[in-house]
């Protein structure tokens, strides 16, 4: 087993922690800033946190626009990253200018949520609207202020592409949404398997 101490550093040609939390969903976040320019930006660090009421996170290495926006604004909306959107969400990582349309510089088209201020993707499979609830700037361990931010949101509105749906559920096999691996690596969700919980 090879073991190291974070703070005496890997000893390997890359950090390998984003590898061994993996794979992580993308967090692919439109937003709107006050004068109305819009951003949209994929986040490695993003989760569903809990279903009742439905709430995701993304933390933001940095306080970039899209948090900006968001405590701007309050809302933002989740887009599905899939494998025929890879291009496209990959080009709306670059570290454009602000003001600049990520949407516009990545050929997509911003379509008018239902309840948020926020656009979402047309061309995404899934998106879900959510109400801005916390912004936490992160902490160390020894109390030490980060430069992470950590934005939870409140979900309000789903789409969904009517395409993906077999028998009444979202096939992700039809999706196939992306996930962030470590390094510079992604994979496809493709296949899927199921397992029963046991009973006491």
């Amino acid at each position: 087993m090879y073991s190291y101490e974070v703070a005496k550093g890997h000893g390997l040609p890359h950090n390998p922690f984003k590898a061994v939390v993996a794979p992580r969903p993308i967090g692919w976040i439109s937003s709107r800033a006050a004068n109305g320019s819009l951003n949209l930006a994929p986040y490695s660090f993003f989760n569903a946190v809990c279903d009742t009421p439905p709430i995701v996170v993304f933390s933001s290495s940095g306080y970039k626009d899209s948090v900006a926006n968001i405590d701007e604004t309050g809302d933002f909306v989740f887009n599905l990253a899939t494998e025929d959107l890879k291009d496209a969400m990959n080009t709306s990582s670059a570290p454009f200018e602000k003001g600049v349309s990520e949407f516009e510089e990545a050929g997509l088209t911003p379509q008018d949520s239902l309840l948020v201020g926020a656009p979402r993707v047309a061309e995404a499979k899934a998106a879900l609207e959510c109400k801005h609830l916390q912004t936490i700037r992160l902490t160390a361990h020894d109390g030490t202020p980060t430069n992470n931010w950590m934005v939870l949101g409140e979900v309000v509105a789903v789409h969904l592409d009517e395409a993906m749906l077999v028998d009444g559920l979202f096939d992700v096999t039809k999706a196939r949404p992306l996930s962030r691996l470590g390094y510079m690596d992604y994979a496809v969700v493709d296949s899927v398997f199921q397992m029963r919980r046991p009973k006491a």
